[in-house]
Formats: C-alpha cells, sequence, structure tokens
C-alpha cells in the first residue's frame, strides 16, 4: 500500500518500519543501505519529536500536540517526511510536500 506514494512526483523512496526501527518494507530508487539509514534517522527522530512534543505541552499548556501526526526535516536537495512508521525521502526541486503529507496520513492509518 505504502508503495503509491512512489508514484507521486519527486519522490525517491518510501519505507515502512517496525516499532524497533527495522525497516519492514521500502521502494523506490534508494538502496536498501540508504533506506535502512532513512528509517534508523527516522525512528530516532520520531523518539526525539515526542519528547519534545510532550516537554512542549507542559511547558506551555497549550494542548492537543500530543502524539504528533507527522514532521518534514529539509536539506538543501532533499528532505525526508514522517508520519507513523512511514518515512519518505524526496527531491525538493520535484515535489509538492503538501500532497505527500496528505499521502502520508492516509498511508499511516492503515
Amino acid at each position: 500500500m505504502i508503495e503509491r506514494l512512489v508514484a507521486l512526483d519527486g519522490v525517491s523512496a518510501v519505507c515502512s518500519f517496525r516499532d524497533d526501527g527495522a525497516l519492514m518494507e521500502g521502494h523506490g530508487s534508494l538502496s536498501k543501505r540508504d533506506m535502512e539509514g532513512v528509517v534508523r534517522f527516522a525512528h530516532a527522530y520520531e523518539r526525539m519529536l515526542q519528547g519534545n512534543v510532550d516537554q512542549f505541552s507542559l511547558i506551555s499548556g497549550v494542548g492537543n500536540w500530543t502524539p504528533p501526526r507527522g514532521w518534514v526535516v529539509r536539506g538543501d536537495g532533499m528532505t525526508l517526511c514522517g508520519m507513523g512508521n512511514v518515512v519518505c525521502a524526496v527531491e525538493n526541486k520535484q515535489v509538492s510536500i503538501n500532497r505527500v503529507l496528505r499521502q502520508l496520513e492516509e498511508v499511516s492509518r492503515l
């Protein structure tokens, strides 16, 4: 089901992973080694993000931030977008981040 994200313009790869951070499924032009690296990053980033969101909610008193529903880390040429246990690697010049996030939200609920 996640493989449909690769059909979006600019999506280089999409991966799903287990709660322990192991690659479950990967599609796209990245090597398996690179997909495993993306998944390791996504797993660690989501854990860090959850702690930061919990802390922000506590300090600010502003609710509805937890659990976080997604994240984006943008680099010079590539961006990683994650939601749940699914992460996409996208090429900045060719992608609509909003479109990718909408699709990620749909597949992360399955």
